[in-house]
């Protein structure tokens, strides 16, 4: 059922993506040589040959936007987030398209029209998705289609299953609730549901709900008991979906793969992969050599203060887990004394502390201690973006304590992350900050990097927990 709207959704997002791109098409040309934004010196040119183009764009911009994940059946991202990865996806598909054109000769397309083209098409799929998006989810979200689901297992796997169901109302499914064999949990709710029965009541609560759809949600130990529940699920009609239990094992979005006919859950699949990867890397090439060409002048004040104040060393190296959980030397600005942690051994900054300069906790009060990592993302240590880098000593206490914190080191470490937008560092709570860096690494895009290095810019890098 799930699949089936899903499927709804793509055929809907693509006609609109392909109706807004011929429209904007069409609006590019009239603009230029009807409207004449841009003053006409070579006289108004037919518009066969542009209309030659929608055969090509038809097939060119679907191909572009699904390698670039914007054909999912449901929205991914926030309409900034939507906007900016249409933006590179139109980006891409133009530079495909201007290559082919490379090799026309006999007409000479007017690259007005091709920028005007390529701005239209931006802020015409960007709107036309937000309409669709609004449509199926109204048009899901109404009486007319819902169904009513039935969750098997009210234990956290269960829960987890209604909570998302009851969130996305747009999949169209009103859960009713759940039956489970724990006597513990007999006419109890949970996330706003409740126990209707046992597994073996399933007949009488189906019955008596007018339920639709089963998802089964039991733990990997009740395997007889879902073989069971199947068997007893079949007379009754019901669509079912088993959800498997893997939750304990990994925290990354899975994937399924083939293996000569046999399905295989991949259960570190991620998005930043591939292409994805090379993208990623030449943005944090550019970006950090743009980055010290304009900041020099601000990195060799910064130096001059630290050198003046206690004649001591500029800058430290100090080893990180990065990528791959392999160690590297990561390079800051020094904000305390020599030897800091001579006596103590390594732990964390504390508010206030006696450790750091003068000039030290003025550059960790603002983040600036942290520039000189430029030069580890020039080196393919670090990015841009990415989850903070830890101490191997911090690593393997969290790695006990957070079994999930390993994950964060599946992508390269970053200067800024999600975490730290949204103010987690320093002695704030560890698990909130795991949470967003795995959220970061399983929604990836070059749209949500921008978004962070924005949201870094206007902050200025300034936290409550920075110090």
């Amino acid at each position: 059922m799930i699949g089936q709207k899903l499927r709804i959704n793509r055929t809907a997002v693509v006609a609109v993506d392909l109706i807004a791109t011929w429209l904007a098409l069409f609006l590019a040309y009239h603009l230029r040589f009807n409207v004449e934004v841009v003053p006409i010196t070579k006289g108004t040119p037919p518009f066969e040959p542009y209309l030659a183009l929608f055969p090509i764009i038809t097939l060119v911009w679907p191909v572009v936007f699904y390698f670039r994940g914007l054909l999912e059946g449901r929205p991914q991202r926030s309409r900034v987030e939507e906007a900016l990865a249409v933006a590179v996806a139109v980006l891409l598909a133009m530079l495909v398209l201007n290559a082919g054109l490379a090799f026309y000769r006999d007409f000479t397309y007017s690259r007005v029209v091709l920028g005007l083209f390529a701005f239209l098409d931006v802020v015409l799929v960007t709107a036309g998705r937000v309409v669709v998006w609004a449509v199926m989810a109204r048009l899901w979200a109404s009486s007319r289609h819902r169904k009513r689901a039935l969750v098997a297992g009210a234990g956290e796997l269960g829960r987890m299953v209604a909570e998302k169901l009851a969130v996305h109302r747009e999949m169209g499914l009103d859960v009713v609730g759940y039956v489970d064999d724990d006597p513990g949990k007999a006419r109890a709710s949970f996330a706003g549901f409740p126990v209707l029965g046992t597994l073996d009541e399933l007949e009488a609560v189906v019955r008596a709900h007018g339920v639709d759809l089963l998802y089964v949600a039991l733990p990997l130990g009740a395997q007889h008991k879902t073989i069971r529940l199947l068997k007893n699920a079949e007379p009754l009609l019901l669509e079912v979906r088993v959800v498997p239990d893997v939750l304990q094992y990994f925290a990354l979005r899975a994937g399924v793969e083939d293996l000569d006919g046999i399905p295989v859950i991949n259960l570190t699949q991620i998005p930043l992969a591939g292409w994805s990867t090379l993208l990623k890397r030449v943005v944090d090439v550019v970006g950090s050599v743009l980055l010290l060409l304009v900041l020099w002048p601000l990195l060799l004040l910064i130096a001059a203060l630290i050198k003046l104040e206690d004649r001591g060393p500029v800058v430290f190296r100090q080893l990180r887990m990065g990528l791959d959980g392999k160690p590297f030397r990561i390079i800051k600005f020094r904000t305390m004394i020599p030897d800091a942690e001579a006596d103590t051994g390594p732990r964390f900054a504390v508010p206030n502390d006696p450790r750091a300069t003068r000039v030290g906790a003025w550059l960790r009060r603002y983040s600036l201690d942290e520039f000189p990592q430029l030069f580890n993302v020039l080196l393919g240590e670090m990015s841009l973006v990415g989850p903070r880098p830890e101490r191997p000593e911090f690593v393997a206490r969290f790695r006990e304590r957070y079994p999930e914190y390993m994950s964060r080191h599946r992508v390269r470490a970053g200067m800024t992350g999600w975490a730290q937008v949204h103010d987690l560092r320093g002695q704030s709570s560890m698990r909130k900050r795991i949470a967003a860096d795995l959220y970061y690494i399983d929604n990836w895009s070059l749209a949500l990097d921008i978004k962070i290095l924005w949201l870094t810019a206007l902050r200025f890098w300034r936290h409550r927990h920075a110090y």
